[in-house]
């Protein structure tokens, strides 16, 4: 059965950085492209970031680049995503998804498994 943990979210002041981290068991995610999401109550899950398999390739929403960066560690079935300067507006819950291998990276619906998420909120 296919799981994905994600921890790391917390409260913090605008400015303040967070470091997220998504477990996935399962599967074995050396083999998945992997995507960072985030949604705010009443709208559509957005799109954050995205990794290639050997993490060579990385992808951004333009909200994101510059801020935060996505990275994984497939010896321990982690994905990260270091944000950096956190303004309010990033006030949200973030989820990883692992990506199913066709699609547009920043199309929720190119995504099969999606972890519960974990709140982030950015006090102004």
């Amino acid at each position: 059965q296919v799981r994905l943990v994600e921890s790391g979210g917390g409260l913090v002041q605008t400015g303040g950085s967070l470091r997220l981290s998504c477990f996935a068991s399962g599967l074995p995610p050396s083999f998945y492209a992997m995507g960072w999401f985030r949604q705010v109550p009443g709208n559509e899950r957005e799109f954050v970031a995205s990794i290639s398999i050997t993490g060579g390739a990385t992808y951004y929403s333009d909200s994101a680049k510059g801020r935060f960066t996505i990275s994984r560690d497939n010896t321990k079935n982690e994905v990260y995503l270091q944000m950096m300067s956190l303004e309010p507006e990033d006030t949200a819950l973030y989820l990883c998804a692992v990506y199913q291998g066709s699609g547009a990276y920043q199309d929720v619906n190119s995504y099969i498994y999606w972890g519960q998420g974990t709140q982030v909120t950015v006090s102004s």
